[in-house]
């Protein structure tokens, strides 16, 4: 199943396993739930192994921490799938829509982690565009009711033509002519500054100098961005900053992520700076990483214990941000700013106003080489359809790129390599459904179905039983 995630992407292999985790899971006699929460551990396992990296940046430090982090996150997000079986029981397609109940809670529950959704494995394909109009959640739980009707070859055709049905939906989406481009061209500067040494003091001004050195090139376009956390100072203790990163514009806005602080707190943040050197907005991150960007009792933790959270230099950690917003850059367009994590969750998206684009800085070091950065710009993808809008994805180390509307990657810079690319901003799409109503549709269905399972009798589904 976990081969279903990117960067495999293999839909056609995580979709019968799927099926023959449902199967086997309702086939259990009393044994349903550990075959859920086991199942679980070695899905999440597989698909979240990169979640050892940011441990291994301090090997001599956080190393040792590496394997309790892995298993104890495998094992976590398992309780949610072992919960659904036991309110599953052993009518296989009730497992379907309690697993998709499960997945929907997972991204919301305790700060929530939707990480590896059952649905992301059609991010690569057409399907994925049924996103626009129900959701990640509405496309898991499609993927579910599919996987379940392979189970029985009664109701096999019906899971097979609800995948195609929703198929051929996104092709005849992907063929519909692109909107018409607002005329703005971006700058994405992938500065490619190692984690172990990118706050190395000795190589800021490495940083900084490529930063500039990029920002610096003629003919300047109309808005520069750089990644999260990518200048190496405080603004606050340096004041002549914003001057020297305007000047290296050259008539160009910069967008840029940096610390932020204010006192004793300190805020991960995006700032955009004028061509006058003034700073005309400012975002601060409000969904923190746990553990990664704050703790729980954070300053207890830091004044008795000395813990602190990976990406905080100073103190316990970051301070959240006020909110989900839109920034109006004026002829530059009104857009929503998302920090590295805030491109999983659907719901930091969803602002008063409709945004004209979406903006995504991260730093992807965190996440390691090989699974992590390309399932990260997975999602990010998905948040674009979801919502009918370009994105502009800027990675401190890849992938940087430019996505459509409709989920496509128009031009990206390869991961692990230190340039820039210059790059048109695409058009937007009329409000999509999900864009509009959100959850609301698919809490619809999934209620209605789990009413329906209350009141039919267990026919078609499991072992057959006798009165």
């Amino acid at each position: 199943m976990a081969l279903g995630q990117a960067p495999v992407g293999a839909w056609f292999v995580a979709v019968p396993a799927l099926a023959a985790l449902l199967w086997w899971i309702v086939r259990q006699d009393g044994g349903r739930v550990w075959a859920a929460l086991f199942g679980g551990v070695g899905y999440f396992g597989a698909s979240l192994s990169w979640i050892v990296e940011p441990f291994l940046i301090d090997v001599a430090r956080h190393g040792w921490m590496a394997p309790f982090a892995l298993v104890m996150m495998a094992f976590g997000l398992a309780l949610f799938w072992a919960a659904a079986a036991a309110a599953g029981g052993r009518r296989v397609w009730v497992l379907a829509v309690a697993l998709a109940v499960a997945e929907l809670a997972r991204g919301y529950v305790l700060t929530g982690f939707p990480w590896a959704l059952i649905g992301h494995v059609w991010i690569d394909t057409p399907l994925a565009q049924g996103a626009a109009v129900v959701g990640p959640s509405g496309v898991t739980l499609l993927t579910l009711l599919a996987a379940a009707g392979l189970t029985q070859w009664r109701l096999a055709p019906l899971g097979v033509g609800g995948l195609a049905a929703v198929w051929g939906f996104g092709v005849w989406q992907l063929a519909q002519p692109a909107p018409a481009p607002p005329g703005i061209t971006l700058r994405l500067v992938q500065p490619n500054a190692e984690q172990a040494a990118k706050w190395d003091a000795d190589k800021a001004q490495l940083w900084f100098d490529r930063l500039l050195a990029y920002t610096a090139v003629q003919p300047a376009p109309d808005l520069v961005i750089w990644p999260e956390t990518a200048l190496p100072y405080l603004i606050e203790q340096h004041p002549e900053l914003p001057g020297l990163i305007a000047a290296a514009g050259g008539g160009a806005t910069v967008a840029l992520g940096r610390q932020r602080i204010e006192g004793p707190r300190g805020w991960n943040s995006l700032t955009v700076i004028g061509p006058d050197a003034q700073i005309v907005a400012e975002y601060d991150k409000h969904h923190l990483v746990p553990f990664g960007e704050y703790l729980p009792l954070g300053d207890l933790a830091y004044r008795w214990f000395g813990l602190r959270a990976f990406a905080a230099q100073e103190g316990n950690g970051y301070s959240a941000g006020p909110g989900p917003r839109v920034l109006d850059l004026g002829p530059l367009g009104r857009v929503v700013p998302l920090i590295c994590y805030e491109a999983v969750f659907p719901q930091d998206l969803r602002t008063a106003e409709r945004p004209d684009w979406l903006l995504q800085v991260t730093n992807d070091a965190w996440f390691g080489q090989w699974t992590g950065p390309f399932q990260h710009l997975a999602q990010a993808r998905l948040r674009a359809i979801e919502q009918g809008l370009p994105m502009a994805r800027v990675a401190n180390t890849g992938v940087t790129a430019m996505i459509d509307a409709r989920g496509r990657i128009v031009d990206a810079l390869p991961f692990g390599v230190a340039g820039y690319l210059d790059v048109a901003l695409p058009g937007g799409l009329p409000i999509t459904p999900y864009a509009r109503w959100g959850e609301v549709p698919v809490l619809f269905i999934l209620t209605t179905l789990l009413a329906l399972a209350l009141r039919r009798r267990p026919v078609l589904d499991g072992p057959r039983q006798t009165d």
